[in-house]
């Protein structure tokens, strides 16, 4: 079983839950940006996109390095293997479950005759 507190996992799925911070994870695995130009790539204002940055900071997502009035953000993988955990959890379970729909899907079908 994974161990991972509750809080983590909670500000990790928070921080997962709104597409704008997953498009910037998608644009930081491609590699560092720079603050504004991560900004510059959504039509809110840079205030928002560094408010979702926090947000993400806040969830072990992202690291901020600041240099001068510069800000980059990268993106912290291994982060992201706390949820990949969590979920790989439940992976059996759904496994299970969809295989017996499978199951009676086709024995619905059998029964049922050719169409």
């Amino acid at each position: 079983m994974v161990y991972s507190s509750d809080a983590t996992l909670d500000a990790l799925f928070h921080a997962l839950a709104d597409p704008t911070r997953r498009t910037i994870i998608r644009m930081l695995a491609e590699g560092p940006r720079g603050l504004g130009e991560v900004s510059a790539s959504f039509p809110i204002s840079s205030v928002a996109v560094s408010k979702h940055v926090r947000t993400l900071e806040a969830a072990g997502l992202v690291t901020r390095q600041v240099q001068g009035r510069s800000h980059f953000c990268r993106l912290e993988p291994m982060a992201l293997l706390t949820a990949h955990r969590w979920l790989q959890a439940y992976e059996g379970f759904w496994t299970e479950r969809l295989d017996a729909l499978e199951d009676l899907l086709g024995e619905m079908k059998r029964e049922s005759g050719p169409p």
